[in-house]
């Protein structure tokens, strides 16, 4: 199982699957993301390449600006 978000969220995890493959089954699609993965931020540049274990604890932060 992979923790999204403290819990907030829970997916079942499968082997291989990526950061990518994460953000696209929970539809995240933000243009401006942030991902940490058990405490690591991940260049985004890494979400296609890095592969998820069973039991990671995910977070996705949504950047946004303000006035």
């Amino acid at each position: 199982m992979i923790r999204i978000n403290n819990g907030k969220f829970e997916i079942p995890w499968r082997p291989g699957m990526t950061i990518r493959d994460l953000l696209q089954e929970m539809r995240f699609t933000f243009p401006r993301l942030i991902v940490s993965v058990n405490g690591e931020v991940i260049p985004d540049e890494q979400w296609d390449s890095y592969v998820l274990k069973d039991g990671d604890d995910v977070r996705v932060i949504h950047m946004m600006a303000g006035g």
